[in-house]
């Protein structure tokens, strides 16, 4: 036991490195990809021009230098490829709600809201040319700073102004800043480009229809592919057997959104027999405790049938693989010489070592817990993470497909390390050293 304990503290510190290595991958595909957020807002805004009186040249609206600056400091695109990835982490301090504020040559101080929903601050110019950001009470702020943005003259505003004209004013331009770690370690994902809205919220929010599904899927997959599994096992090359074989393998070949999309244009569909999407009716809410029920089970059946069209046959296969194995080893054979009836001898003896890897499957279905099935959700509009990871793609809602990836991957790590943990606790001849 001293040295099980030992390869899984193992499995479990190798989780942060693997995380890690998953989730800058995947920082550096959304950074380099083209068409990214920036790219798609900028289209957007062209489009809208296009039509418009503020349309510039081309049909595109301009943007003017502070614009695209704002722009890329909302999609944190502002600072570089390692420190955005840090930032992202938590582990790298980043400047948040920034504001700009313009000091003219004779101005000593100006009285600013803070970016953020505080008290206002003010900003005061030093004789030596710095400046001192302080809180309303007075004190030198430790939160906020300030770094010069930009300085330069004011320009004759046309082209026919007067060269002996005096010079204009000395304006500089001085960002009042915050410096925060937040990010993954802080439990703060960001927030969505889409929705605006944080990251886990968003998520949250669709993760009780993933995991309906999830937990729906698992329960009914293992109580119908255990027993079919032992009755073809039991059959094996009889009629029954050989029928049941040609359905699995025929379901097994189809995937699980090709079946979505076959089934929302059946005849079922078109003959009202099922909902063509959703998990809900229109009049939910007005239905009774128990037409609710009914009216998730009726919702419910289409995207199961294609939810359990691949495990089930997986299941069930591997079921009576596992037990035919079983009932052809030697202790069998010999439970049976000695006397002991045949159906005591499955039961006892070679059931429970074909559960074995039945059991350590469970592991593996903790990924589903998070994932879901992002071409099924999307046929049937289910809304949940599989339909927002697809949605978040598609839109370059890049902070839910990091939060959906890096909460996928831990899912799985961790899944097999509860495989690893099941098949030790079933089969006692398991040590892992």
């Amino acid at each position: 036991m001293q040295f099980m304990g030992a390869y899984f503290l193992r499995r479990f510190l190798l989780i942060p490195p693997t995380l890690f290595g998953v989730t800058l991958v995947v920082f550096l595909l959304t950074r380099f990809v083209p068409g990214g957020p920036l790219e798609q807002r900028l289209a957007e805004m062209r489009k809208a021009g296009d039509g418009g009186a503020s349309a510039g040249p081309g049909g595109a609206q301009a943007l003017s230098e502070d614009q695209l600056e704002q722009l890329k400091v909302t999609y944190r695109l502002d600072i570089g490829v390692v420190e955005g990835y840090f930032a992202w982490l938590g582990v790298w301090p980043y400047a948040d709600q920034r504001k700009k504020i313009e000091f003219g040559e004779t101005e000593k101080q100006l009285l600013l809201r803070s970016p953020g929903p505080r008290d206002p601050l003010l900003v005061k110019r030093k004789e030596s040319g710095e400046f001192e950001v302080l809180n309303p009470d007075g004190k030198l702020s430790s939160t906020w700073k300030w770094r010069i943005s930009e300085s330069q003259s004011a320009k004759p505003t046309t082209a026919t102004a007067d060269p002996a004209a005096p010079t204009p004013p000395k304006i500089e331009e001085v960002e009042i800043y915050r410096e925060r770690f937040s990010g993954v370690l802080q439990g703060d994902f960001g927030n969505s480009f889409r929705y605006g809205e944080p990251v886990m919220d968003v998520i949250l929010a669709r993760w009780p229809t993933t995991i309906y599904f999830a937990v729906l899927s698992l329960l009914v997959s293992y109580l119908i592919s255990i027993p079919l599994g032992i009755f073809k096992a039991l059959k094996h090359r009889r009629w029954q057997d050989n029928i049941s074989s040609t359905l699995i393998f025929g379901g097994y070949a189809i995937p699980g959104y090709a079946l979505a999309a076959l089934l929302a244009t059946s005849w079922l569909v078109r003959n009202d027999w099922f909902p063509t999407g959703g998990l809900t009716s229109y009049n939910f809410l007005d239905l009774s405790a128990w037409g609710k029920v009914k009216d998730i089970a009726h919702h419910t059946v289409l995207p199961l049938c294609c939810y359990l069209i691949g495990a089930f046959a997986f299941l069930s296969m591997l079921m009576k693989n596992q037990l035919m194995d079983n009932l052809s080893a030697d202790y069998v054979r010999t439970a049976v010489a000695k006397g002991v009836p045949y159906h005591k001898a499955v039961t006892g003896h070679a059931l429970r070592n074909a559960l074995i890897p039945i059991a350590t499957n469970l592991g593996f279905a903790l990924s589903a817990f998070v994932g879901g099935s992002f071409l099924i959700e999307r046929v049937f509009d289910i809304n949940g993470l599989g339909l927002l990871g697809f949605e978040s793609i598609v839109d370059r809602d890049y902070p839910i497909v990091m939060a959906i990836v890096s909460i996928s991957a831990l899912f799985m790590l961790l899944g097999n390390i509860l495989s690893d943990f099941l098949v030790a606790m079933v089969d006692p001849r398991v040590r892992f050293d």
